[in-house]
């Protein structure tokens, strides 16, 4: 079929950015992964706080010819389920969409730590509640069936066998900026005019008050110069929330792991009180199937592993088509088609386990195959632009 251009300022793309953003990738790990560093050096009781989420293994799936894989090519590396959630009454369970999810890879030879963003629109086989086949946005995955069905949907989707997890509530990030006394950032005069619209919401969410960021005149702040500020909880998420201007997509992504470094330095000089504090604020709003004393592994690793926000990070599905010719081919469903679905999960095994010549799974190519029969992209309808292995921008990422 010939290529369709997607239109990334169409009406519809822009409806859909508009939605509540719960927080960056990046920041999911940190109060996930560097909450468990803080309950194991100074309050392990604490982790106690933190929502029981044990599983129920006879509701995951896993792919046959993943099941009968060699284990020997993937000793050492560790799968983790990450979502956040925007619950409102802190209800972690089924009901829920997942806003935002990923899987934390966590390779225990190299000492390293790698992400999988995946886009919470992604056209996937999520499965329906009596385990027949159900093709729509993979985020829909939480609310079917809890953590049980999203890891189920990663695991037959990408070939994966992850068997734990964690969830995060969207309040999560502002307690915890809050807690810490907030961060200095520098913004530019158009930065203070979308924080400033973006609080009202923001705070409604997390809980956290706020104050308007009073905006200097034009002869003080102007284009690019940049000034700092003081912003509490709720305005440095309205920050990283941020997802208008140039190179919006970058931008904000940049954005993001500025907050994240931000809080992680301010939570490493952190008083006993203050992480006190933090952690009852925090662990409550988490969930996860891992043990004590796997948290604290992992806390541990955070100390020495190398965790690269930049090159470590990947987002999927690599290659992949959206915009307005996409809802049109998809009967309206204004979503992201991996092209193809067996070639991404290629590009994923070699990002997960570097090196390994992966063939996907007969039901991945099975699931493949249907979404190009439904979508009409195929192989020839792979985005130049990613076709080198480079990273495309994220169409969830604004």
């Amino acid at each position: 079929m010939s290529k369709k251009k997607v239109n990334k300022k169409s009406k519809a793309y822009k409806r859909r950015r508009r939605r509540r953003v719960v927080f960056g990738l990046e920041l999911v790990v940190l109060l996930i992964l560097g909450a468990a560093l803080f309950g194991f050096a100074y309050f392990n009781s604490k982790l106690d706080k933190m929502q029981d989420g044990k599983l129920d293994f006879s509701k995951i799936g896993v792919n046959k010819d993943v099941q009968k894989a060699d284990k020997n090519q993937k000793t050492g590396t560790e799968l983790i389920a990450l979502a956040g959630l925007d619950t409102r009454d802190n209800s972690l369970g089924a009901g829920s969409r997942s806003d935002t999810m990923m899987i934390a890879c966590v390779n225990h030879d190299e000492k390293t730590i790698r992400l999988v963003s995946l886009y919470r629109d992604t056209w996937l086989n999520v499965f329906a509640r009596d385990g027949g086949d159900k093709f729509t946005k993979c985020n829909a995955a939480y609310e079917i069936g809890g953590p049980e069905q999203m890891i189920t949907m990663m695991n037959k989707n990408l070939d994966l066998d992850i068997t734990d997890y964690a969830t995060v509530d969207f309040k999560a990030l502002s307690t915890a900026i809050e807690d810490l006394g907030g961060l200095d950032i520098d913004l530019t005069r158009a930065e203070i005019v979308h924080v400033n619209n973006y609080n009202k919401e923001t705070s409604k969410v997390s809980g956290v008050p706020y104050k308007e960021i009073e905006l200097p005149s034009k002869s003080e702040l102007d284009g690019a110069q940049t000034k700092t500020f003081h912003l509490n909880g709720t305005q440095s998420v309205s920050y990283a929330r941020i997802r208008k201007g140039d190179g919006a997509d970058f931008r904000r992504a940049a954005r993001q792991r500025l907050v994240l470094s931000k809080l992680m330095d301010k939570a490493k000089g952190a008083s006993l009180p203050q992480l006190n504090s933090l952690m009852d604020s925090i662990f409550p709003l988490v969930k996860t199937s891992l043990t004590k004393q796997e948290i604290i592994k992992l806390g541990q690793a955070l100390l020495t592993y190398n965790l690269d926000m930049e090159n470590g990070q990947l987002g999927f599905p690599i290659d992949h088509m959206w915009g307005e010719p996409v809802k049109k081919a998809m009967n309206g469903n204004d979503c992201v088609v991996p092209v193809t679905l067996e070639t991404n999960v290629e590009k994923l095994h070699d990002f997960i386990y570097p090196g390994i010549n992966y063939e996907p799974s007969a039901e991945v190519k099975e699931y493949s195959d249907h979404i190009i029969k439904e979508s009409g992209y195929g192989e020839n309808d792979i985005p130049k632009t990613s076709e080198n292995g480079a990273l495309p921008v994220s169409p969830e990422s604004n």
